[in-house]
């Protein structure tokens, strides 16, 4: 790959590592909920991407339940868990998406895996559960079940997106409507203090959503499927698992999370695992929601 493809690459996992940090900031020190800040990011990236929804696709309720389940769907779930969760736990919690995926694909779209993929599983899984069976801030909870949620629901609108036929980016379009629809009467009915969030630190908040929502979700996804339309697909992913390794580390230096040692060999193996199913080919759908299945 050339020199700027890497760099675009180096760019992408920065800013998705650094994406779950600042959310977690915006949710627990600035008081956000989870489901108004998730309105409001999709908000934005509707806002943003309005006039790629003209046409309208077709089989539009697949491409909004479909785009709900990799963007505002997963991202709720996730900004809920990390109302307790550390980013650093949620990161390596986040690893089982892959595996999902590739379960998911087996169970609906009749995937078949050999010995290596089937090893490649077990070791995500194995190591997760490792690093969350200890006695700190990995320890189950619902923090860290509503993470490992959010990447089953992102894991599974992974797979169906090999059904429709539209742009990426055209789609994320879409997904944010749907999460617009979805959130605000789920907002209004589950969370309070959805104004007094607004007023207590208004100019922070803002600057997270910019990030969340134009740096991460609109800037580095466009770069990212841009470099796979340009570059073997099997050079590019692979690079994404660098994200949770910076996520653990941008955790540790922003917001103080515990580095305790079943985290470090959990997260190891389950990378491990992972970069085993990323590497090896997939005969019926595209590697490309692997590792980055939310929008």
């Amino acid at each position: 790959m050339p020199l700027r493809a890497l760099l675009l690459m180096t760019f992408c996992n920065v800013v998705w590592a650094l994406n779950v940090v600042v959310s977690k900031i915006a949710i627990a020190d600035l008081g956000t909920p989870p489901l108004f800040y998730a309105l409001l990011r999709s908000v934005i990236v509707a806002a943003v991407l309005i006039p790629l929804l003209r046409p309208s696709p077709e089989k539009l309720w697949q491409v909004l339940l479909i785009g709900l389940a990799i963007s505002g769907g997963s991202f709720a779930l996730l900004f809920m868990g990390l109302a307790t969760a550390s980013p650093s736990a949620a990161g390596v919690v986040s690893l089982t998406g892959a595996p999902m995926t590739v379960l998911f694909a087996i169970i609906f779209l009749g995937e078949r895996i050999r010995w290596r993929r089937g090893l490649g599983i077990g070791l995500a899984f194995g190591g997760v559960l490792f690093a969350m069976a200890g006695d700190n801030q990995m320890e189950t909870g619902t923090g860290l079940l509503l993470v490992f949620a959010s990447a089953v629901v992102g894991a599974l609108g992974s797979v169906f997106v090999k059904r429709l036929e539209i742009p990426s980016i055209r789609l994320q379009a879409w997904a944010a409507v749907a999460s617009v629809a979805v959130l605000v009467p789920l907002t209004v009915a589950m969370e309070v203090g959805q104004v007094a969030a607004l007023s207590k630190a208004p100019w922070e908040l803002a600057a997270c959503l910019f990030f969340a929502a134009i740096i991460v979700s609109v800037g580095a996804h466009t770069a990212y499927y841009r470099l796979l339309q340009e570059h073997d697909a099997n050079l590019v992913v692979p690079l994404t698992l660098f994200t949770p390794i910076l996520t653990i580390l941008f955790g540790a230096w922003l917001t103080g999370d515990a580095i305790g040692e079943r985290l470090v060999i959990g997260g190891a193996i389950a990378l491990a695992g992972v970069a085993i199913i990323v590497l090896r080919p997939s005969e019926t759908f595209t590697r490309r929601f692997l590792v980055r299945p939310r929008f």
